[in-house]
């Protein structure tokens, strides 16, 4: 949508791709768009490297991606969470770049919408040159004609995404250009390298296929698990809570279960040696809430997310992940740097 925001009402030319994986329900997405004058053609059709807008739709990526990768001291990055944007930086170390905060998912449930309406608003918030009547009007004509009955609701969540942010990317825009500040900010300032090189490392260590540890043959035994795939960010602000004093252990939950959530170990039930329901893992869980519908007992109830404090999470789930071998993240990620080698002029009906 925002590459065709772009292109139709902009007056820009636009490209937009996506790089991911499984096309599972909670696997991670890389979107990117770049948009330049309607006299510049774009002929780079590789990943954004160093972006202007940063959009991040649900913070758990900042633990397991990096996503904050190529992040300048010009970016502009939003945020879905809860937390300020002081809180933020400090949990996940944001050094670079200006971050704007929003509850996304809390606009998305008041105004009955879905997160990606209310972070389109808030991209065109802090974009600086996007009007709100622009992205409600692309609002209305994708949205509207698919799904007219919703077209209400998820205007709401543009328009709210798009003022939660607007004022804060305005008052900054204003100090960036009163005189005097930008002299004064850059005497006192660090580079980006030595604000990073003063917090501590948090990044990830990498692992790689290589003669030493790759499989017999070259084979990834397990291509496309979800062994170390955190679900949780495809939730949409409810889940479901385990009352085990309701549990018959009947199994209905784990056979309905898409993702195997369900931790069953040996126990005994009414005196009686059996395997015993203990629960759910959270970190696997993507909040479709099957297991509420068929629960004949109602022991698994919906509950929101916001207010359960203490969610299990086995980070991954260890006794899946083999000792020998270093497990590499698999996915859509064979994207090069490119430009194309084509020098003629593009013109309606054919080139020249």
């Amino acid at each position: 949508m925002l590459g065709k925001l772009g292109a139709l009402f902009l007056d820009l030319n636009a490209s937009s791709f996506s790089s991911y994986g499984s096309e599972k329900r909670g696997s991670p997405v890389k979107a990117f768009i770049r948009w330049c004058g309607g006299d510049k053609p774009v002929r780079i059709n590789s990943p954004v490297v160093s972006p202007h807008i940063l959009a991040i739709f649900h913070e758990g990526l900042l633990s397991t991606y990096p996503v904050l990768d190529g992040v300048t001291q010009d970016t502009r990055i939003v945020l879905a969470t809860s937390l300020s944007e002081k809180e933020a930086k400090t949990r996940y170390h944001i050094t670079a770049g200006t971050l704007f905060c929003l509850d996304a998912l809390k606009i998305a449930m008041e105004t009955k919408s879905r997160i990606n309406m209310v972070m389109l608003g808030a991209i065109a918030g802090i974009s600086g040159f996007v009007p709100l009547d622009v992205a409600e009007t692309l609002c209305r004509d994708t949205i509207g004609k698919k799904y007219p009955a919703l077209i209400d609701a998820n205007l709401a969540g543009v328009r709210q995404g798009f003022h939660a942010v607007s004022e804060a990317a305005e008052q900054t825009a204003s100090d960036e250009k009163a005189p005097g500040c930008a002299s004064q900010a850059d005497s006192s300032r660090t580079s980006p390298e030595e604000d990073i090189a003063a917090q501590p490392d948090t990044r990830q260590e990498q692992y790689f296929w290589g003669y030493e540890n790759a499989p017999i043959g070259g084979i990834n035994p397990r291509i496309g698990s979800t062994v170390s795939n955190n679900l949780s960010p495809s939730r949409e602000g409810n889940v479901p809570l385990f009352l085990q004093e309701r549990c018959i252990n009947c199994g209905l939950c784990d056979s309905t279960c898409p993702d195997q959530v369900f931790q069953f170990s040996p126990g005994i039930y009414k005196g009686r040696e059996t395997m015993v329901n203990n629960g759910l893992d959270y970190y696997h869980c993507k909040g479709c809430m099957r297991c509420v519908e068929i629960c004949p007992t109602n022991a698994l109830v919906e509950a929101l997310e916001a207010e359960q404090k203490e969610l299990l999470h086995f980070l991954p789930n260890q006794d899946l992940l083999p000792d020998s071998i270093q497990y590499e993240k698999t996915g859509a990620n064979s994207w090069i740097t490119s430009e194309s080698f084509l020098d003629e002029k593009r013109m309606d009906g054919g080139v020249s």
